[in-house]
């Protein structure tokens, strides 16, 4: 790895096509008012598959990273037998994001969040000064804690109240980590109110969530570990969604290697799948709108309140920015999908009965989407199928672990003053940086 000079690359701006050169952390076309995403234009074509002791940095070809950063660990891909049989689908293929030795997953926070996190803080520059900001519901709070700990990278978290029972670590976090938090009730969308106000200090800055390409082209090793693994773009592509960020970024993905020219030129279809009762971008695709439908407030707390994949709890996902995933579904002819949490827990079973490893919440309500669509007739049983398990192996890795949890520093009402939120992060980060 001593060998590893960063990939060029150039960025370009969905809505008009306008190329232009990434001067630090850009998060959108400092040209082009209207939201719309940007995307990294790589210089290498063809993907080079790095060395497995390279980890997630394998994939380095295709990721906006300046540098190299320890203990990262890729998706691994393996064809399914137990519930590919189960299912009567000859070409299964799982990429499990997790913790799973016996097939080489290495994830200790047994999330995929791992693969944003170790791109998004790689394209940090070494000499960064200011503090990066992540709001969370749980799993990607939890991975940027890893790294940043790991990497003496100073972070500021903001996870609900309800959520920091996920903030679980296998030994104590070095103190350039930092959890704030909103006030029991509150959910995901509370968090990233809390993480913006904060933001109004200049010490910190965002992480930018889907607009950063490095999250997305981090998240996109899936399909790159997919694809280099089965030698070809499968046909379907399963995944929970709660942004729906990683299925535009596996899109995205997929057009690079239609480019590359060695896996296919097929779109896979996009098959995501929200947690019943909280589906507001299953709403809007069923109306054909690019617009999310109004979501009461309240209402959309209680319902993230009952849904077992608080992961998937997202009021502002990045649905009908230009680029986003009302885009890539219509671009791949995709679906969006229901599944209640008995279906979810039905599934997570028997996963782990036929594949022989327990998977988090979200990767249930994928995998009983794949069960619902096969059942329902929509999956031809020859087609080469993606499903992507997000998240799994816990159980597995907290076995014998005495766990060291993250508390907050601070937790503030759910309708917080903006200037006491500013002052009180400054005062978290008294020594850092200044």
């Amino acid at each position: 790895m001593e060998n590893f000079t960063p990939s060029p690359y150039t960025l370009e701006c969905v809505a008009t096509g306008r190329t232009f050169e990434d001067t630090g952390w850009l998060l959108a076309d400092p040209q082009h008012k209207e939201p719309s995403l940007i995307r990294a234009r790589y210089a290498r074509r063809q993907l080079e598959v790095k060395p497995a002791d390279w980890g997630l940095y394998r994939f380095s070809d295709w990721m906006p990273v300046r540098r190299i950063l320890k203990g990262s660990s890729a998706p691994v891909t393996y064809r399914s037998k137990g519930l590919a049989a189960h299912l009567g689908l000859e070409n299964l293929w799982i990429t499990f994001n997790g913790y799973y030795p016996a097939i080489g997953a290495t994830m200790t926070t047994c999330s995929f969040k791992e693969t944003e996190a170790y791109s998004v803080c790689g394209r940090a520059a070494a000499d960064e000064k200011r503090i990066l900001v992540v709001a969370s519901a749980g799993n990607t709070a939890r991975a940027f804690a890893k790294v940043c700990s790991d990497n003496r990278i100073p972070l500021l978290l903001s996870v609900p109240y309800d959520n920091i029972d996920a903030l679980w670590f296998d030994h104590p976090l070095d103190p350039c980590v930092r959890l704030i938090s909103c006030a029991a009730g509150g959910d995901y969308f509370d968090a990233i109110r809390l993480g913006d106000m904060a933001l109004k200090n200049p010490r910190f800055y965002a992480e930018g969530g889907a607009k950063n390409i490095a999250r997305r082209d981090g998240m996109a090793c899936t399909v790159l570990s997919a694809v280099t693994t089965i030698g070809r773009i499968p046909d379907y592509y399963f995944q929970a969604v709660g942004s729906g960020t990683g299925a535009i970024a596996a899109w995205e993905a997929n057009q690079r290697l239609i480019e590359d020219g060695r896996y296919g030129t097929n779109l896979m279809r996009l098959m995501v799948s929200q947690n019943a009762p909280f589906v507001p971008m299953y709403d809007a695709w069923q109306a054909d709108s690019r617009k999310l439908l109004p979501y009461d407030a309240d209402k959309a707390r209680r319902d993230a309140e009952i849904i077992d994949a608080k992961v998937l709890s997202n009021r502002q996902p990045p649905y009908s920015i230009a680029g986003g995933l009302y885009d890539a579904l219509k671009a791949t002819d995709g679906e969006i999908f229901v599944a209640t949490n008995a279906m979810a827990r039905k599934a997570r079973k028997l996963f782990k009965e036929l594949e022989g490893v327990d998977i988090y919440s979200a990767a249930g309500v994928a995998t009983a989407s794949l069960i619902n669509a096969v059942h329902a007739g929509k999956i031809d049983p020859q087609a080469t199928v993606m499903l992507n398990i997000t998240g799994g192996g816990e159980e597995l890795f907290q076995q014998d672990k005495e766990l060291w949890y993250l508390k907050p520093s601070h937790v503030f009402p759910l309708d917080p003053d903006a200037e006491n939120v500013v002052q009180v992060v400054d005062s978290l980060f008294a020594q850092e940086t200044k």
